[in-house]
């Protein structure tokens, strides 16, 4: 399936990092925010070794993810 995903936080194609989900105008995997916050490190040691993810798309996402949770827990 040649899917495309684009949000103003999240691009999925299979034509980007074979169709990972990264943030919307980078090649930065979503996951690698994710791993970092899992191995204690902060927001802002991401921000700094992937300088082309704003700090607008990583709460963005986190937000997504929040509600997203918030959702599934309600069903």
């Amino acid at each position: 399936m040649n899917t495309t995903i684009e949000t103003s936080v999240v691009w999925v194609s299979p034509d980007v990092m074979s169709g990972a989900a990264v943030f919307a105008g980078t090649r930065v995997p979503v996951q690698s925010l994710l791993d970092y916050l899992a191995a204690s490190h902060t927001l802002d040691d991401f921000l700094i070794d992937f300088p082309t993810v704003s700090r607008e798309q990583a709460v963005g996402l986190l937000h997504e993810l929040s509600h997203s949770f918030d959702i599934a827990l309600k069903k």
